[in-house]
């Protein structure tokens, strides 16, 4: 299994809902995916001051391997819903960190 895990700085302007809206376009791409085992998202809520690094959001999909994920990275879908991600984050790209754990 691989859990792929996106932080997000979002920018100040982007409200909650306009975050929700980003999160459920991420779980609408399991439709797409086939080895796709999970999802979550959500607001960073970690207590420890300063360990969150202005990633103030994210979320995690679960595959059920790497060629569930790599389908999925490459799918046209999913590059219209990152393209949005990178839109809504601070300084675009740089806002934005990926993370993936093989379990």
């Amino acid at each position: 299994m691989i859990k792929h895990i996106v932080l997000v700085k979002f920018r100040n302007d982007i409200s909650t809902a306009q975050r929700n809206v980003i999160y459920q376009s991420v779980e609408n791409l399991k439709q797409y995916v086939e080895g796709w085992q999970g999802f979550v998202a959500g607001a960073n809520t970690t207590p420890e001051v300063g360990m969150d690094k202005g990633y103030n959001g994210g979320f995690v999909v679960d595959f059920a391997d790497a060629a569930s994920r790599d389908a999925y990275l490459i799918h046209p879908e999913h590059q219209k819903v990152g393209a949005n991600i990178v839109a809504s984050a601070l300084n675009g790209i740089d806002g934005i960190m990926v993370f993936d754990l093989t379990i």
